[in-house]
């Protein structure tokens, strides 16, 4: 399996036996979601990334509460950089740091407008330049406005799973998952693992109480055979 970058220290143990152990897992969950794709409703680049930096620790189903009314408010760019941040405050109230994430998003907005020509950037380096946006963020819309695999969205569903899927050894850094993943997923799958795996996340393999006597991957699961 070709691997996208250098190993890792924690991914160069047992690699080879992991890729092996890895194949039928990956295969699985794409048979399982074949379709999976972003959660956050967005008709946009400008969109999907407000949308992403609200779902920091928060639901996607509270952003979908949410956006259609601040989209409403602040169709593009140039109109949330020109905003208060109260306005902005205001529309976001019912998700958690709402403050900060005003600041961020207002911050982003001119930064996209003076830089950018009021266009949100295609590129990792100019993404993570914009106030709010780490590599999660700017993965999801690469990704998904572009198809541009630069690396692949680690959230908490993605980083439960591919520690409880036996496909990666991290369990909280995120980096280092990320970096593991790239490692084991052939790069034409790494902008759809995370959606298959955040939906196998929602629907089965929850943090409380995962369904693993009716998982469809309780056979290649390595935390449901010692469990």
């Amino acid at each position: 399996m070709k691997r996208g970058l250098a190993e890792s220290p924690s991914a160069t143990s047992g690699i080879a036996d992991r890729e092996r152990k890895a194949a039928p897992v990956l295969n699985e969950l794409a048979r399982l979601y074949p379709d999976a794709d972003c959660a956050l409703d967005h008709a946009d680049p400008w969109q999907l990334l407000v949308a992403t930096v609200l779902s920091a620790q928060s639901t996607d189903a509270r952003v979908n509460l949410v956006t259609p009314e601040l989209f409403r408010r602040f169709p593009r760019a140039l109109d949330m950089a020109e905003a208060d941040q109260t306005e902005i405050e205001a529309e976001i109230r019912s998700i958690g740091l709402f403050r900060n994430k005003a600041r961020h998003l207002r911050g982003a907005a001119r930064l996209i407008v003076e830089e950018h020509a009021a266009e949100v950037p295609s590129t990792m380096s100019d993404l993570i330049r914009l106030p709010g946006v780490a590599r999660k963020t700017a993965n999801v819309v690469l990704g998904v406005c572009w198809g541009i695999a630069e690396g692949i969205v680690v959230d908490t569903h993605v980083a439960r799973l591919a520690w409880r899927l036996g496909l990666s050894v991290e369990r909280r850094d995120v980096r280092r998952i990320e970096i593991e993943l790239m490692n084991l997923v052939p790069k034409h799958d790494w902008i759809a693992i995370s959606h298959r795996l955040i939906r196998h996340g929602r629907l089965v393999c929850s943090a409380r109480s995962p369904r693993c006597p009716t998982c469809a991957l309780a056979a290649l699961c390595p935390h449901f055979s010692s469990s």
